[in-house]
């Protein structure tokens, strides 16, 4: 079996584009092999760091305190739409962050709870989504998701990390940037120079810690 925990921006363009390419591997290599089953997350990540990422890249001054103020805002509130969505399964949260991305990133339509709440309407029960929504449960689930991402050493998007249980080694592999899903693919297909890099550095039981290196891969323990 293997695990794909993707952290991705809700509104982000790229990560839209990397999480298509992984939708279609997963459906074209293991669609018809029910016995190597694939299970992966889609996981909205927010930070201070990622905020940081999306100035730099929008060409916006890290010192403008109201445009940050602002990104952050719209941002965590499509992360909690993202995780209302997936209150109504994983197959439909993956289509409201996808549609919501393309709208937004793509589309250029301006983020609002007006157009997330158009996007669900087609996609599942609208009322339920607009209760969950204001829940708690909604920003326990996001805070939850935060949680994992600093326990696993994630600090930007796109990350991901990937458990191949099909493999004798007990850990998992984080993969950064726009190469992530070409470096999942090759991880998920077993292939050995996805790992060789760090067979030098196994990880201590005690000490389940990050190692990083100029491949932008790393270990993590199981």
């Amino acid at each position: 079996m293997i695990e794909i925990y993707f952290f991705v921006n809700p509104l982000g363009k790229n990560c839209f584009h990397l999480e298509q390419q992984l939708v279609q591997f997963i459906d074209e290599e293991y669609g018809k092999k029910p016995k190597d089953k694939v299970q992966f997350r889609f996981l909205p990540l927010v930070n201070l760091q990622t905020i940081g990422d999306v100035m730099q890249t929008n060409g916006i001054s890290q010192t403008n305190l109201e445009e940050r103020n602002k990104l952050f805002s719209i941002t965590y509130s499509a992360a909690l739409d993202c995780k209302a969505a997936h209150f109504q399964g994983k197959k439909k949260g993956r289509q409201f962050l996808s549609r919501l991305q393309e709208a937004v990133s793509c589309k250029k339509i301006p983020y609002s709870q007006q157009l997330s709440e158009s996007i669900f309407s087609e996609i599942g029960d609208l009322n339920m989504f607009k209760e969950d929504r204001q829940s708690e449960f909604v920003k326990e689930a996001f805070f939850s998701d935060q949680k994992m991402a600093r326990e696993m050493g994630i600090k930007k998007h796109p990350s991901a990390v990937v458990y191949n249980y099909n493999r004798e080694q007990n850990f998992g592999v984080l993969v950064e940037g726009m190469n992530s899903v070409r470096q999942i693919m090759a991880i998920c297909q077993g292939k050995e120079d996805s790992y060789q890099l760090f067979e030098s550095h196994p990880l201590q039981a005690t000490n389940p810690q990050l190692h990083s290196g100029n491949s932008h891969l790393s270990l993590l323990s199981n």
